[in-house]
């Protein structure tokens, strides 16, 4: 048997069984939104109208039912023992602070992925699961990732935007600090999350000589940051040199691109 959950901002979307999934869509950023954004979508195949009734049942208990979009059938499918009730105790309110993932159950095999806010909710969730499973036959796998939301948002401010250095060395361009000022009101919302600064070079030059550069940009990132507010014990840094190329390197344009500074967002 194999089940899905599939969520996005405002959506969810239960899948359940063998090989009709529906794909739910997140609305869209502009123009007119899909026909189920924010509903929750329950499609699939399950082995018979007992467990298809119970499943629709405790969605719609959780999530409420004029939210529920009905798309699961019934087929000649054969479950693991107390599929069913396995399954209903896995659709839980808890699961609405999973954002962009999904829920597969295949047999007896669990796997929870996307998105949420800390380390602690994510080891949370699943142990909450093996807990409500109770039942040893079962795996439960961990994919949920932390910060992902945020490093949308880090990604966003940053893209097409470039955190300018003079020449050959680690002092900020006016330019540069003007696209670190525009950031500040964006990691100022992240409240204590933590994030790693990571300078990057052009394969010019010798490698532990680019080493050194970008870890002294990244560092001068942190220092302005800090200057500005920004706690410097949220902040830690690295320098990858040219090991992470983004472009080519045998080109002028490629160069500019790999010489960077990017956000990661931790745990």
């Amino acid at each position: 048997m194999t089940m899905r959950l599939h969520f996005g901002i405002g959506l969810f979307a239960l899948l359940a069984a063998a090989s009709a999934i529906a794909q739910a869509q997140a609305p869209a950023g502009a123009g007119t939104a899909p026909a189920n954004a924010g509903k929750v979508v329950v499609a699939g195949v399950v082995p018979d109208e007992p467990t298809r009734a119970a499943i629709l049942g405790k969605v719609r208990e959780v999530y409420g039912a004029e939210r529920v979009v009905d798309q699961l059938g019934v087929g000649p499918l054969v479950a693991p023992p107390n599929w069913s009730g396995n399954v209903q105790k896995l659709i839980t309110p808890e699961l609405k602070r999973v954002t962009q993932g999904q829920l597969k159950i295949n047999g007896n095999v669990v796997e929870l992925q996307g998105n949420v806010d800390n380390e602690a909710l994510r080891q949370q969730l699943v142990s909450k699961m093996v807990t409500q499973l109770g039942n040893p036959t079962y795996t439960v796998r961990n994919g949920l990732r932390v910060g992902a939301a945020e490093q949308e948002v880090l990604d966003a401010a940053l893209a097409n935007r470039t955190i300018a250095f003079e020449p050959g060395n680690a002092k900020l361009t006016a330019a540069g600090t003007q696209v670190l000022d525009e950031l500040l009101p964006v990691l100022r919302k992240f409240g204590d999350r933590r994030f790693e600064i990571v300078g990057h070079t052009d394969a010019d030059g010798l490698r532990e000589n680019n080493i050194v550069l970008s870890a002294a940009r990244a560092n001068a990132v942190k220092a302005y940051l800090a200057a500005k507010g920004v706690p410097a014990a949220q902040i830690s840094t690295l320098g990858a040199g040219p090991d992470k190329p983004v472009a080519d390197n045998k080109t002028v344009e490629g160069r500019a691109k790999n010489r960077r500074i990017e956000f990661r967002v931790l745990a």
